[in-house]
């Protein structure tokens, strides 16, 4: 018994508590008919008062008990971490009530921007403290190397000292309860909302556990008001909280752990090993694992928290169904894409105007991109990029609300770069989003007879460069601007000698504009990729190498008549992706209407399914079974 209590009680670095393993299952149902007994408890009262009033003593019960139920289930998934939520807990929650205390002093803002630096101090130490370490050791040519403050003060309170002080390990999901508990302390500065007087109430808000370590990242004003109303539960919630469940554990499992596993980690792992189909073959299949991965956490979020009554904000709408880069990031990561406009764009000037951060930004990231490419032309690229666009701006006053949106939106997505890692890869990830929604919106205002030659120029450009450079990365380039050459001709073709659109040609444009973002989004995860999973002393070096190893192999390494042979070999995983891609396409009503049709079940059609569902979802369960990817940001 002792052993078993041992067992349930400890962290285990090696065994986090996982939505997919079937310990976790066990736990929500002791934790779920628990909180069904305090939520159903008879009340018996004999005026409205004291209805009213043991009807709060419940919902306080209810939250607290949630509140015990998430702190547990953070320890079983980053063990003494748990220190780090609840001391940002405690330190939001009072420095937010000071800011109310001093609202119509400066001090509110001394308040504000204490509690920010906290916030990201903690996730910059975190997050960065190897790159600072290796930039110190570059710049004064010292051997320094980190120090776990954490890990020696714990150790001081350990019997045996176990914890390691040489290394920073990154606790799970803490860049998103910081990003709320930021929005919370912000918003409260901004009038937004009301403080929330109660400590437990306000840990239960950042600390619920179905979204605490992967999101969506949730604002006070849409959670808070849900901790005061009384728990209503009836059959068609029931029905959607289980198809949202059963839908995340199939992309989880089936698509998103089956393609990494059989597939993605091994090309990633050793590119060279393989030939440029496979290369680029792992490249399309990861953008569906990504997705399939961290969707179908929030797909199970969403389900468990609707079983308790609370409803979590929606994260993804289809992105792959996105016609443009600006449209695939208003649908996927939704709550980081909102929490990004909300806290970094528009204070940095928005579509308005630029301001002392947009300056500020500017000569940041280019000192970090000399640091991390060890050139200081990659800066002054920066520097005279950021210059022109701003001298542009000045000289053409009537677009200058233009040129410094594209500008604001262009620091925000590299910031949404480094705020995934310290890493190149990172950044060019980061830089090839914000290049892709400028480009976009440009695009859109140009008449078509500028469209064409534009591209025309581009193809024409990427060739002589070739020719003079010879480097690899062109060859793709080459390959995907030629095509995009082509289908601009069609389409500029048919305005010239038709004009008239017809409901055929707006479905072709339609398709080519969901592909042609599909493959430009998909390009950029290479260098995603190849800086996750990786250890942070040596990412930023290990990453970019394995970029370019990919890009090698998929420029150059070809041989058409191994392609056959490679599609067989991985015939599953091929035909997972197209069936998952299709699924994925599917219109908006036809899915609608399945998931209406599964609510609607009579139980005794339901319940059998579910379970032949959970029965072919878990034939796929392997043993080496694989943390949720966002887990590590």
């Amino acid at each position: 018994m002792m052993h078993v209590l041992c067992n349930i009680f400890s962290f285990s670095a090696d065994k986090p508590l996982l939505f997919t393993q079937k310990y976790f299952w066990g736990f929500f149902l002791m934790v779920y008919l628990i909180y069904l007994f305090i939520c159903y408890f008879p009340i018996s009262a004999h005026t409205y008062r004291q209805l009213h009033q043991k009807q709060h003593v419940k919902l306080h019960l209810r939250n607290v008990f949630l509140l015990l139920a998430s702190w547990f289930f953070y320890y079983k998934t980053s063990g003494i971490f748990l220190l780090i939520l609840l001391f940002v807990t405690v330190s939001d929650w009072l420095i937010a009530r000071q800011i109310v205390r001093t609202r119509h002093t400066h001090r509110a803002k001394i308040w504000l921007v204490l509690s920010v630096c906290i916030d990201l101090g903690l996730l910059c130490y975190f997050k960065y403290a190897y790159f600072f370490i290796n930039l110190f050791n570059d710049l004064l040519g010292t051997s320094w190397s980190v120090f776990d403050v954490f890990a020696y003060i714990g150790n001081g309170f350990s019997y045996n000292g176990q914890f390691l002080v040489d290394q920073i390990l990154l606790p799970v999901g803490i860049s998103f309860f910081l990003f709320q508990v930021i929005s919370y302390t912000v918003d409260v500065y901004k009038g937004r909302i009301k403080t929330v007087d109660n400590l437990l109430d306000f840990g239960f808000y950042v600390s619920f556990f179905p979204q605490l370590v992967a999101g969506p990242i949730v604002r006070a004003t849409e959670f808070i008001p849900q901790l005061y109303k009384p728990f209503h539960l009836n059959k068609h919630i029931i029905g959607i909280s289980l198809f949202w469940i059963l839908n995340g554990l199939a992309k989880k499992i089936i698509l998103s752990d089956f393609l990494a596993i059989n597939l993605v980690d091994r090309v990633f792992a050793n590119p060279h090993l393989f030939s440029g189909f496979e290369n680029l073959f792992a490249i399309f299949v990861y953008s569906l694992q990504v997705y399939a991965d961290f969707s179908g956490y929030t797909d199970i979020a969403i389900g468990l928290a609707l079983l308790m009554g609370f409803k979590l904000p929606k994260n993804f709408d289809s992105p792959y169904k996105a016609r443009n880069p600006q449209e695939f990031w208003r649908r996927w990561h939704m709550s980081l894409s909102r929490w990004l406009k909300t806290y970094l764009y528009i204070p940095l000037g928005g579509n308005r105007d630029a301001s002392f951060g947009t300056y500020f930004w500017i000569s940041l990231i280019a000192i970090v991109g000399v640091i991390l490419s060890g050139s200081i032309l990659m800066g002054l690229i920066v520097i005279i990029i950021g210059a022109s666009v701003l001298l542009v701006a000045l000289l053409y006053p009537k677009r200058h609300k233009k040129i410094y949106a594209n500008l604001n939106s262009f620091i925000t997505m590299l910031l949404g770069g480094l705020w995934h890692g310290a890493s190149w890869n990172f950044m060019i990830w980061g830089g090839l989003n914000g290049i892709g929604m400028i480009v976009y919106k440009w695009w859109k205002d140009m008449s078509w007879h500028v469209r064409m030659g534009l591209v025309s120029l581009v193809v024409i450009g990427l060739i002589l460069a070739f020719f003079l450079f010879n480097l690899p990365i062109l060859n793709l380039f080459i390959i995907w601007v030629v095509v995009i050459w082509i289908g601009t001709l069609i389409r500029y073709l048919h305005w010239a000698f038709n004009g008239a659109t017809t409901d055929f040609s707006s479905f072709l444009a339609k398709v080519w504009a969901i592909l042609q973002t599909f493959v430009f989004i998909t390009f950029t995860r290479l260098f995603f990729r190849s800086s996750s999973n990786i250890d942070p002393e040596t990412a930023n070096t290990e990453a970019w190498e394995t970029a370019k190893a990919m890009v090698q192999q998929i420029s150059l390494s070809w041989n058409s008549s191994v392609i056959p042979e490679v599609l067989w070999q991985y015939r599953i995983v091929f035909l997972l992706f197209i069936v998952g891609m299709l699924i994925h396409w599917l219109p908006t009503k036809i899915k609608q209407w399945y998931r209406i049709k599964f609510v609607l079940l009579p139980w005794w059609a339901k319940i059998p399914l579910a379970i032949v569902i959970i029965f072919l979802v878990y034939q796929f369960y392997l043993s080496d079974q694989q943390a949720f990817i966002y887990f590590q940001f």
